[in-house]
Order: structure tokens, then sequence, then C-alpha cells
């Protein structure tokens, strides 16, 4: 089976995602090569569920990328760290340092931001809501516009 690749116009710019099956592997702001795929590739109009979630997302439902299922590869820190972002809540953030600790490495602090600029799944793994200890924004790989726009949305800011 292909895997699927759509791209979906959002208030922060063209959300570009590719799934295998319901399964999403990769969603950037920047482009569909960015993905750097040797599979099979499909372009689709949307992506079943996925693409209706990221849309519920963007109309208010902020727990609706929860549902959405996701894989990336790396290693097990950035593993840990990608799914201690996941329980982190629409509305919350946390630092660097409590991503660290979190991911069961607490002076791994640098580790932690690494795992954030490598995060192949933007806003469903939600690396945007990963601070600096003390409040700042810190950086997001898109831009700090966009961290704060998705911040903003879901009632942080």
């Amino acid at each position: 089976m292909p895997l699927l690749v759509t791209s979906i116009r959002t208030p922060v710019g063209t959300l570009n995602l590719l799934a295998d099956d319901q399964i999403l592997i990769g969603a950037n702001l920047s482009n569909i090569s960015a993905f750097n795929v040797t599979a099979d590739v499909k372009s689709v109009k949307v992506i079943p569920v996925i693409s209706d979630l990221i849309s519920d997302y963007f109309d208010g439902d902020l727990t609706a990328i929860n549902a959405i299922k996701v894989r990336q590869p790396g290693a097990t820190f950035s593993q840990a760290a990608w799914k201690a972002m996941r329980k982190v809540s629409a509305g919350k953030v946390i630092s660097y340092a409590d991503l660290a600790d979190k991911a069961g490495s607490p002076a791994a602090v640098r580790a932690a931001g690494s795992a954030c600029a490598n995060n192949a799944i933007m806003l469903v793994v939600p690396c945007h809501r990963i601070v600096k200890t003390g409040g700042a924004l810190g950086n997001y790989a898109y831009g700090v516009d966009k961290k704060e726009w998705l911040l903003s949305h879901e009632g942080f800011l």
C-alpha cells in the first residue's frame, strides 16, 4: 500500500501530511519533498480520518489531534520525548527541562531540545508546547510567530 500525502491550508500555512494508512508519519509547514521518502507515495485530496481531525483542531476542537496515531523513527530518548510531548494538553506548556525529566533523563535538557528540533510530526506531536525554563517561548522550526499563533489558538497566550 502506498503512503498517502496531502496538503491542508491552515491559519499557520500549508500543512503537509504524510501517512501510512491511518498512521501519521510526517507533518510539516515546509514542503512535501522535505519528507524525503523513497517509498511509493500517492497524492490524495484528504487522508481519511487524519485530515478531518486536523481540520477539527483548527476549527476549535483542540483535543481532536490526540486521536491521531503517529510513528516516526528516532533514538530511544527522542521516542520518549515525543511520547511525553503528546501528553502535554492544549493550553499548557512545559519546559525543555521538564520534557527531559518526563522522558526519563532529567540531565538531558539539550537532547530534549534536539528531540523538538527533529520532530517530523509538528502539531500532532506538539513540540510547540515546549518552552524555555522561565517561560520564554524558545525556538520553533517554522518561526516563533507560528508557535505564538498555535499557543494563542490553544488558549495559552
